[in-house]
């Protein structure tokens, strides 16, 4: 295979688009009228491997081909999308997604500008022109390192994914641009058994890199990590419960800030009303000690983008800003309504599906506490290592999450291992919470992906070392007690 895995939608590809194939398009698209167009072209290659007690169980690879095509008409939207790239084909895709929006007299497109994206990951070989033994060495290593690393494990899963997505974006204000997307994300999971005792662990990353990954990553870190979890947990005692004080570890722990706070600062909920945050720009909504970012630029992360999915190159959006609601992560449509520019956050899982609103890399900011003596100051808590599942009310903040990995803080000493530890809370008053902000922020590697009505896509989360002075836990006693 060719290393660089040449596109279909370059000039001498078999489907090659350029700004006059774009024109013609949109000019169809907009024939019946229409505030605004835009085409979104796409080109998805996949892979994965599992490897599972030893044994590479399954691999697969995959290719998706597409275009799809909106028109907007005040808050009427018109979409429709093809997996047939003949131009004739298109062009009817373009007619019935301008039908669909039905309004008015026609507004031509002006002349399409070719724009130069930024370039938050350079890969130079994407990973999947290397080949298929070289992913199953590093799986065989995760799986070897597992298992040297503690007699009490019993079974050892490891998994690679890996795509390269290509999108040309074309819009009727003027924008023609192209991206190429690398993505790729191990993940390794142990069982370990002592004395009749079972626990699992795991431990995995990525982002927008190639093979280099395991450079700075290699499979045998993320293997003892997930050991170490599970032999952590074995000696795990049930979680109390009730309102305590809880410490969230750096890294991961970003997650509870994405799903219980991120997501209401995200513009379309806001302009349709239905966020704690509507109508609340210039408020205190959080802890002076808090500052949060939507940020696109970091280079090689799992949420970066160097164009979003309306042509724009993302800004760092800021959220909140010292505890004070500074705006919100804004596409084209909902920017237009609240008369701010675009902060380049509009997203879509494919070519399938319309851009909305989405988190890229959400961050929150670091302070100036030590991270030792945060743990200290708690007299008794709980500290927050890994995060599982979680669910979300998006209109009132509300969440439950549940840990992965949790221990006990006592006197200022982190202490006994906790099972069953489910966080209780709402959003916006956990916020509001926030006494302490350590200095050590951390990115998490690249795990996670988010959901939204329908759509995933990849994104990135931080944060620092944060103290919360009450969050209700929900452990043994709680849970025997609910009906």
């Amino acid at each position: 295979m060719d290393a660089r895995l040449s596109s279909p939608f370059d000039p001498d590809g078999r489907y090659a688009i350029d700004v006059a194939i774009a024109e013609e398009l949109l000019r169809a698209a907009l024939e019946r009228g229409g505030d605004y167009a835009d085409l979104f072209f796409e080109y998805s290659i996949s892979g994965s491997y599992g490897f599972e007690d030893g044994i590479l169980r399954s691999s697969s690879r995959s290719v998706s081909l597409g275009l799809g095509v909106r028109v907007m008409k005040g808050d009427a939207t018109g979409y429709a999308f093809t997996e047939d790239l003949d131009l004739d084909a298109m062009k009817r895709t373009a007619v019935i997604a301008g039908q669909i929006a039905n309004a008015g007299k026609s507004h031509p497109p002006i002349d399409l500008t070719s724009g130069d994206p930024a370039r938050r990951y350079r890969v130079e070989i994407p990973s999947l022109a290397h080949s298929g033994e070289i992913k199953r060495e590093l799986l065989q290593r995760a799986d070897r390192a597992a298992r040297a690393a503690d007699s009490r494990v019993t079974r050892v899963d490891a998994s690679l994914f890996e795509e390269l997505r290509e999108i040309v974006v074309a819009t009727s204000d003027g924008r023609f641009m192209r991206d190429r997307q690398p993505l790729i994300r191990f993940g390794v999971h142990v069982l370990v058994e002592s004395k009749g005792v079972r626990q699992s662990g795991s431990s995995g990353g990525g982002g927008r890199f190639g093979l280099e990954y395991f450079d700075a990553h290699p499979p045998e870190e993320h293997a003892r990590e997930a050991v170490r979890h599970a032999v952590a947990m074995l000696d795990a005692r049930e979680a109390p419960a009730g309102p305590m004080e809880v410490v969230l570890a750096a890294g991961d722990s970003g997650i509870l800030l994405h799903e219980a706070v991120g997501h209401g600062l995200e513009a379309d909920f806001n302009r349709k009303g239905t966020s704690h945050y509507s109508g609340r720009v210039g408020e205190k909504v959080a802890s002076e000690l808090c500052t949060v970012v939507d940020d696109a630029s970091v280079v090689g992360s799992r949420g970066s983008i160097n164009v979003d999915d309306e042509g724009r190159v993302p800004t760092c959006a800021t959220l909140i800003e010292g505890g004070v609601l500074a705006g919100y992560m804004q596409d084209r449509h909902s920017a237009a309504h609240f008369g701010v520019e675009p902060t380049g956050n509009a997203r879509r899982e494919d070519f399938r599906s319309a851009p909305m609103p989405r988190m890229t890399n959400t961050f929150l900011l670091p302070g100036e506490s030590d991270p030792e003596d945060i743990i200290r100051s708690v007299k008794r808590g709980i500290y927050a290592k890994k995060f599982g599942g979680g669910q979300v009310d998006i209109g009132n903040g509300d969440f439950v999450f549940n840990l992965t990995e949790g221990y006990l803080i006592e006197d200022g000493v982190i202490t006994a291992p906790l099972k069953g530890v489910n966080l209780i809370g709402n959003g916006p008053e956990v916020m509001r919470e926030v006494v302490m902000v350590g200095s050590d922020f951390k990115a998490s590697d690249g795990i996670w992906t988010c959901g939204k009505d329908g759509q995933s896509v990849p994104v990135g989360v931080g944060c620092p070392t944060l103290k919360i002075r009450s969050i209700t836990v929900g452990g043994t006693q709680l849970a025997g007690g609910a009906s």
